[in-house]
């Protein structure tokens, strides 16, 4: 199985250490500089996990993931938030809107990786 992940940070650095995380055979990643091209690009690519940045111009990791949360088609899709943040009331903002993981950078491919696969049951191992 491919592996589609989408990845949203207003960083390319940090996409780029994102994707170098994942980079592995059986796995594509897709990249969206903030929340709105994020959404833009679901309405056409079906993704099996998105991996958001809280703190984005235009539209926040939060405010990405009420809207897919909100929606129809995708909103079943595992949603990491990935965060310098590590403050409790974001967390708690974002349990509330549903994420399915919380991860504070700096992270490691390892952890990035144990997340995805305790949400993606088909996400390829080692």
């Amino acid at each position: 199985m491919l592996l589609k992940v989408l990845v949203v940070d207003d960083s390319k650095v940090m996409r780029g250490i994102i994707r170098k995380m994942l980079g592995q055979d059986g796995v594509e990643v897709l990249e969206a500089p903030n929340g709105r091209l994020a959404l833009e690009l679901l309405s056409t690519e079906a993704v099996d996990c998105i991996v958001s940045d809280w703190n984005m111009p235009g539209m926040k990791g939060i405010d990405l993931l009420r809207c897919v949360r909100g929606g129809v088609a995708r909103a079943e899709v595992p949603f990491i938030m990935v965060t310098a943040e590590a403050l409790a009331s974001n967390v708690a903002e974002a349990e509330a809107a549903a994420v399915s993981a919380y991860l504070v950078k700096p992270f490691t491919a390892e952890e990035l990786w144990d997340i995805i696969r305790a949400h993606v049951p088909d996400a390829p191992t080692d």
